[in-house]
């Protein structure tokens, strides 16, 4: 998978009333979930992105929550309506219920008929759906077969049995769409990769050893760690009836392009991926890939961009695929602080601080 996608939201720290004072000037929206500010002379309180006229600042004072201001006296807002939910949180909450639609469906619906469900008019809705997943509905749908295709061929008896239990209804236009979909044959993937062909090379990095793996689709591991022969090892366990190849000069230059970027983040790294997961998997990947280097989002804020509000748990679980390449390191605490890392928080740490420039 190779995927250009737009950047996941970024949680901005806001430490004192003089940086929140700076983001209500601001009217910057990202601050909206962080606090809220009321106006003495007017009586209410407000989001920090209201577009209502800016208050003089002796009149303004800070709240953590609405029920704080509407203790101090303050009620909501008639424009920016800080007690409901966000715009962003709202559009995620209707693409999720189409994306369990899709899911459900045997066929994708169309897009009239999926815009209806979602109570939204066509191109708005498509515009909606492509910002909040990364993807549009027919791509989205797509992954979902993709998914279901390799459900299918690892439980049913025959390839036929999975081609129209996938939703397929003829062999040609399984066979036309297997190779992007599996990566391999179907039969080769019945079989766990057996005849898969992957290429590798070891090097050193000041973060330890690494080893890039690829397939002729794009690479499908970057490890990191301390001892090369353990990532080895490590590639074997993952793909253990692949055929395994030493990676010749040209392949080698990958990996000092991937070194070169653990290096100097600054340089930037635009490799073909040949990633396969799950739905979802592919949309945490997606929205991982989107967060620019020097910044962080936290694992709820990726929940919440992919439209799974509550799957923090699983957005961090999907989180360890390809280090470097798919930056989890981006990826913090709500409070900023480092959770756990495959590779290492060291690891982690000292990638966040080179893409910070320290």
């Amino acid at each position: 998978m190779h995927t250009t996608i737009k950047s996941a939201a970024v949680l901005t720290p806001l430490n004192n009333d003089e940086q929140r004072w700076a983001a209500v000037v601001g009217r910057d929206a990202a601050a909206d979930s962080l606090f809220y500010y009321s106006v003495s002379s007017t009586g209410v309180y407000c989001r920090p992105s209201c577009p209502s006229r800016l208050a003089r600042r002796e009149n303004v004072r800070f709240h953590a929550s609405c029920a704080d201001a509407e203790r101090a006296g303050f009620r909501p807002c008639k424009r920016c309506k800080p007690g409901q939910p966000l715009l962003a949180s709202q559009h995620a909450a209707r693409v999720a219920g189409i994306c369990r639609l899709i899911e459900a469906a045997e066929t994708l619906p169309s897009l009239d008929v999926l815009a209806q469900a979602a109570d939204m008019s066509r191109f708005h809705f498509h515009r909606i759906f492509k910002a909040v997943t990364g993807m549009t509905p027919k791509t989205y749908a797509a992954a979902c077969r993709a998914n279901r295709v390799r459900e299918m061929l690892a439980h049913s008896a025959t390839v036929t049995e999975a081609i129209y239990g996938a939703g397929f209804n003829s062999n040609g236009r399984f066979y036309a769409a297997a190779a992007q979909m599996l990566g391999m044959t179907p039969s080769s993937f019945r079989a766990g990769g057996v005849n898969a062909v992957i290429r590798f090379a070891l090097g050193e990095c000041s973060l330890g050893a690494i080893l890039v793996a690829a397939t002729d689709k794009g690479v499908c591991a970057i490890l990191l760690g301390d001892d090369a022969d353990m990532l080895l090892r490590d590639l074997q366990d993952r793909f253990s009836r692949a055929e395994l190849i030493g990676g010749d000069e040209g392949f080698e230059q990958m990996v000092a392009q991937v070194v070169g970027f653990v290096e100097a983040p600054v340089l930037g790294l635009d490799l073909p991926l040949d990633m396969r997961g799950t739905v979802f998997q592919q949309r945490v990947w997606q929205a991982l890939r989107g967060i620019p280097a020097g910044t962080t989002a936290s694992y709820s804020e990726i929940a919440g961009l992919i439209g799974s509000p509550k799957a923090v748990r699983a957005v961090a679980q999907a989180c360890a695929a390809i280090a470097v390449a798919i930056p989890c390191h981006r990826v913090v605490r709500r409070d900023g602080t480092l959770s756990g890392y495959r590779w290492g928080v060291e690891r982690k740490r000292a990638l966040l601080l080179r893409e910070a420039g320290k």
